[in-house]
C-alpha cells in the first residue's frame, strides 16, 4: 500500500511542477512509512547517513513543499516541535502524555458533529481536529513495573 501512496504522491508533486530529487523522494517515502508522526529532526536523523550533505533546512523546505501540495499535515501540540503526518484520509490522534507517542484512529461519527456545528452556527465548516490524550500501553506498563 505504501508503494501506491508513494507513487501517487510523487505524481502529485510532478503535476504541480515540483522536481523530484533523491532527498525529496527519501523524505516523502520516510513520512509515508513512518507511523510515528516524525518531526523534521527525526526525519533528518533517519536519513543523514544516506544523504550526508543534506541539512535540516533541506528537510524543513521539503516538508513545506509537501504541506503546500496537500500531501502532509503539520501537527503542532504546544511542545515547540511540529510533527508531520502523511495525509491519506481524515483521522484523529491519540497522544501519550508521558512519551509523546501519537497513534491514529478514525471515528466516522465526528462527520455528524461537523454537520451539526454548521447547522447550529451557520458556519461553513472547513475542517476539524481531534486529539485525545492519555497514557500509552508501554508507558502504563513501565509505570506498573516501577511501583
Amino acid at each position: 500500500m505504501t508503494e501506491v501512496h508513494l507513487r501517487d504522491a510523487l505524481d502529485t508533486l510532478k503535476s504541480t511542477g515540483v522536481r523530484i530529487t533523491p532527498q525529496r523522494h527519501a523524505i516523502l517515502e520516510y513520512i509515508i512509512q513512518a507511523m510515528t508522526h516524525p518531526t523534521a529532526d527525526d526525519i533528518y536523523r533517519a536519513l543523514e547517513s544516506k544523504f550526508p550533505s543534506m541539512s535540516v533546512a533541506t528537510v524543513y523546505n521539503n516538508l513545506r513543499v509537501f504541506r503546500e501540495s496537500g500531501l502532509v499535515k503539520e501537527l503542532t501540540y504546544g511542545d515547540n516541535s511540529s510533527r508531520f503526518d502523511f495525509v491519506t484520509n481524515d483521522h484523529y490522534h491519540m497522544i501519550c502524555t508521558d512519551c509523546g507517542k501519537i497513534v491514529d484512529f478514525h471515528y466516522p461519527g465526528l462527520d455528524e458533529v461537523e454537520q451539526l456545528a454548521s447547522h447550529l452556527t451557520g458556519f461553513e465548516v472547513e475542517s476539524h481536529r481531534l486529539e485525545v490524550y492519555g497514557t500509552c500501553p508501554s508507558c502504563k506498563e513501565q509505570s506498573r513495573n516501577v511501583q
